[in-house]
C-alpha cells in the first residue's frame, strides 16, 4: 500500500468539517514522495514561499489554506501559476545570465573596435560566468551593426561594440538612421583617441600653415586621406572652411577603414592624413606629425596642439572629439531589466580592474579607462551637439 493509503487506513473517517485538513495532509504526503520539501502556503517549496512572503507578507489566517478552494487541484495550481508569474521576473533576474552572450562589433575583423572587443570578451565572460561570442556586422558606417543589435530581443544577451563617436553619431546625422543616441544604454567608453594631422615623410611641406597655403594657392595638387564620416574627415573640411578655402581645392580621398587610409599615406599615395593617433602607431616611421586635435601637445608624437599650429594663420578651430570606443546595450533593455543592466556594468568594471587584462590592453595599446554609464552618455550628448553644428560640411 502507498503511504497515503496507509495514512488513510489509520485515521478514522473525519467529520465533514475536518476533511479538508485531511485532504491537505494527504497532498503534502504525496508531494513528499516526489522528493519535494513543502511547507506552508499551497504546499510551495521553501524557496518560493520565502519569495512570496517577501512580496505579500506572512499569511495571517493559515487555516484558510484548508478550505476546499485550495484543496481542489485545479484551483490550487491556477493560484500557484499566478504566484509564479508575479515572482518570475525576480527569479529570472537572479539567474541572469543563463546562456552565452553575443558582442556585435560594428566594424570588420582586425580594426580598433574589434581588437578592443576580443581583448575584453574573455575577462567579461569570466565575470559573468557565461561564454561570450564575438561577431562582426560591418557596413554603412556602423549602421548595420547598430540595427542588428536593436532588432534582437531586449534581454541583455546582445551587446554593441562600436566607435560611438563619431561613427554612430554620423549614422544619425548623415546616414538616415531610424534610431537616436537615446535608443542605446552606454555601459562604458574605455578607449579615447585624438586625431593626428600628419604628412607623408617624403612630403616637402614644413608645417601645417605651409600645407594649407599650398591648398589655397594650388588647387587640386594636394591629396589627403581620411575615413569617411570620421572626426578627421570633418576636421579636414573645417580647416578649409575656417580659412575660406574652397572645399574643391583639396583632393580629399575618403576610405571606409582606417587601415586603407593609413596605407595610402604610408605608401605616399597622398600628402597627408587626418586620423586617430593611437591607431597610427604601426605606420609611425612613414609619418611626420604636424598637429594633434587637442588642447595639449602630444609628447609621444611630438605634435603641438592644433590651434597652436594654426597661430601663424591667425585662426582657431573647435576641438572636435576624437574616437570614443566602448560598449552599449539597448535603452529598452535597461528600462525593462535594470538589475541585469547593473550586472553588466559591474562585470565590465571588474574586468577593467583585473591586473592581467590591464597588462594585455597596455601591450596592445588599447584603452582601459572606466568612466561608467552616466559619463559615457554625457560624452555622446556633447559630441552629438558638436557634430550636428558642423555636419553640413560632410555633404560638401
Amino acid at each position: 500500500m502507498e503511504e497515503d493509503q496507509i495514512y488513510a487506513a489509520k485515521v478514522p473517517r473525519a467529520p465533514p468539517a475536518d476533511r479538508n485538513k485531511l485532504n491537505d495532509k494527504r497532498f503534502i504526503i504525496r508531494e513528499r514522495q516526489r522528493g519535494v520539501e513543502h511547507r506552508g502556503i499551497l504546499g510551495l517549496s521553501v524557496a518560493v514561499q520565502t519569495e512570496a512572503q517577501a512580496m505579500f507578507g506572512k499569511v495571517k489566517h493559515p487555516e484558510i489554506i484548508g478550505s476546499s478552494l485550495f484543496c481542489n487541484p485545479i484551483s490550487r495550481w491556477l493560484i500557484v501559476s499566478m504566484l509564479f508569474g508575479v515572482i518570475s521576473s525576480s527569479i529570472l533576474a537572479q539567474e541572469y545570465p543563463g546562456k552565452p552572450l553575443t558582442m556585435v562589433v560594428a566594424f570588420g575583423v582586425g580594426g580598433s573596435a574589434d581588437r578592443m572587443t576580443r581583448a575584453m570578451s574573455a575577462q567579461v565572460s569570466k565575470e559573468l560566468g557565461q561564454p561570450i561570442h564575438v561577431i562582426n556586422k560591418k557596413g554603412a558606417g556602423t549602421l548595420l551593426g547598430a540595427n542588428y543589435v536593436l532588432a534582437e530581443p531586449h534581454d541583455g544577451y546582445t551587446l554593441l561594440a562600436n566607435t560611438f563617436s563619431p561613427y554612430l553619431l554620423n549614422t544619425i546625422l548623415e546616414g538616415n538612421a531610424a534610431y537616436t543616441i537615446d535608443d542605446f544604454a552606454y555601459i562604458n567608453f574605455q578607449w579615447f583617441d585624438e586625431d593626428l594631422i600628419a604628412l607623408y615623410k617624403g612630403s616637402p611641406f614644413r608645417d601645417l600653415s605651409e600645407l594649407l597655403d599650398e591648398i589655397r594657392t594650388k588647387p587640386k595638387t594636394v591629396k589627403a586621406s581620411v575615413v569617411r564620416g570620421s572626426a578627421g574627415h570633418l576636421m579636414a573640411k573645417l580647416l578649409l572652411e575656417t580659412l575660406g578655402i574652397p572645399q574643391g581645392n583639396l583632393n580629399l580621398v575618403t576610405y571606409n577603414s582606417g587601415g586603407q587610409a593609413r596605407a595610402a599615406v604610408a605608401g605616399g599615395v597622398v600628402d597627408f592624413i587626418v586620423i586617430s593617433a593611437k591607431g597610427s602607431e604601426p605606420i609611425r616611421e612613414y609619418l611626420r606629425p604636424l598637429a594633434i586635435v587637442s588642447a595639449q601637445a602630444d609628447e609621444s608624437w611630438k605634435a603641438p596642439p592644433i590651434n597652436e599650429a594654426l597661430k601663424p594663420l591667425g585662426i582657431k578651430v573647435p576641438l572636435l572629439p576624437g574616437s570614443a570606443r566602448g560598449f552599449a546595450t539597448t535603452a529598452v533593455f535597461k528600462r525593462q531589466h535594470p538589475e541585469r543592466f547593473e550586472k553588466l556594468v559591474s562585470a565590465f568594471k571588474r574586468a577593467l580592474e583585473n591586473g592581467e587584462l590591464q597588462q594585455q590592453l597596455d601591450k596592445a595599446d588599447i584603452g582601459k579607462r572606466w568612466i561608467g554609464p552616466e559619463d559615457s552618455r554625457e560624452i555622446m550628448k556633447d559630441s552629438f551637439d558638436i557634430f550636428k553644428n558642423y555636419s553640413h560640411l560632410l555633404k560638401l
